[in-house]
């Protein structure tokens, strides 16, 4: 028994030990691509906003969202992120009539905007 019990302590402090890291060259660096256009927001608004922000806007849409110029134009001059960021129901929240977008996708365009407008 006493013999069984010396081996689980040399097992859990070796399991204890080998889970250090004395150096940042080993570790593995967490890829995480950035959010562009082309790859996260275009997607988004395509099944959101074109509806009535086409490329010949409709229900009283002020600007069209079809493309990258676009959507920029509307983020940087016409309050996009704004109208998108409003509660639920509250006057001027977009989608107009529909439900507000989840916040983490919310958060992926502020975050494309935050970055530069990577195409």
């Amino acid at each position: 028994m006493k013999n069984k019990t010396l081996l689980q302590s040399v097992f859990v402090s070796m399991v204890l030990l080998s889970c250090t890291n004395d150096s940042t060259s080993d570790l593995i660096e967490n890829d995480i691509q950035q959010i562009s256009y082309t790859n996260t927001v275009k997607s988004i608004i395509d099944n959101n906003c074109v509806v009535c922000h086409a490329a010949t806007p409709i229900n009283g849409a002020p600007m069209s969202l079809t493309t990258y110029d676009d959507v920029k134009n509307a983020i940087l001059t016409q309050d996009l992120l704004d109208r998108i960021s409003l509660p639920q129901g509250e006057a001027g929240m977009m989608p107009s009539g529909g439900t507000r977008l989840p916040q983490p996708i919310i958060d992926q365009i502020n975050t494309w905007a935050s970055q530069g407008f990577n195409e």
